[in-house]
């Protein structure tokens, strides 16, 4: 199993060595959306006496780029790999769908490690945050389980499209609910209580829980660990759940 899970990764990580552009595309806009995030805020023009405090809503929206980012990334990487007929050869050669996953997986996670380091260096430098350094490791912790979540449910999405055209239509929904009922932009509590439950299925409500602990003053102590906890079993969820649906053929 292990040989095998190696080989996949090496494949798919030479792939990415052969794809300069695309790598440095995807290392690059994470920059380049925190630079317009620090003109957006820094427009703001918020009273003195305003509670507002934009880290608040800078850092999740840092964890959330990287979600997004990664997501849209890998959501592709199956179904590429169907229609170029990659896939199907997997399987004759008797790799098992856990052995491929767990490949991507591997391979993707290295360029989400730097994505996520990126992205945090720039929202700092921008910002001028000056968190003590063990603040800085826990969100890059958090940011980063929330990237490889993103990359199994990427993959578990992308198990339900046979082609490029299908997948499309699946890529934004996704982001925007977690976006939407994570609590970054509005509370959980503000939502109606039909609306909350969707809160618990988004990975961005748990980073989101953990992020506001390690950068607020008077959060609930409890969330950091909620969230630590909470985000590891959600990606072993998905990778499950993307293991069973994933097929040869759609």
């Amino acid at each position: 199993m292990l040989s095998n899970t190696l080989a996949v990764a090496d494949r798919v990580f030479r792939q990415l060595r052969r794809d300069r552009r695309y790598v440095a595309l995807t290392l690059i806009e994470p920059i380049a959306v925190v630079v317009m995030l620090y003109f957006f805020f820094s427009s703001l023009e918020v009273p003195v006496w305003s509670p507002f405090d934009p880290s608040t809503f800078v850092m999740p929206l840092g964890a959330f780029l990287v979600h997004f980012l990664t997501f849209v990334l890998s959501t592709i990487v199956v179904v590429r790999e169907r229609t170029q007929e990659t896939l199907s050869r997997m399987f004759i050669n008797g790799y098992r769908p856990v052995e491929i996953i767990a490949g991507y997986v591997l391979a993707y996670s290295i360029l989400v490690t730097l994505m996520s380091l990126i992205t945090l260096v720039s929202l700092k430098f921008a910002f001028e945050f000056d968190y003590p350094l063990e603040k800085f490791v826990l969100t890059y912790l958090v940011i980063w389980m929330l990237a490889i979540i993103s990359i199994a449910l990427g993959i578990f999405v992308s198990n339900f499209a046979r082609n490029e055209g299908q997948v499309f239509p699946l890529i934004a929904p996704i982001p925007l609910m977690n976006v939407f009922f994570s609590g970054v932009i509005l509370p959980v509590e503000k939502l109606p209580e039909w609306l909350q439950w969707l809160s618990y299925l988004t990975p961005l409500y748990y980073a989101n829980l953990s992020i506001q602990e390690l950068i607020g003053e008077s959060a609930d102590p409890g969330n950091t660990i909620t969230g630590l906890v909470s985000l590891p079993i959600y990606g072993i969820v998905l990778l499950v759940l993307a293991t069973l649906t994933l097929r040869e053929d759609r």
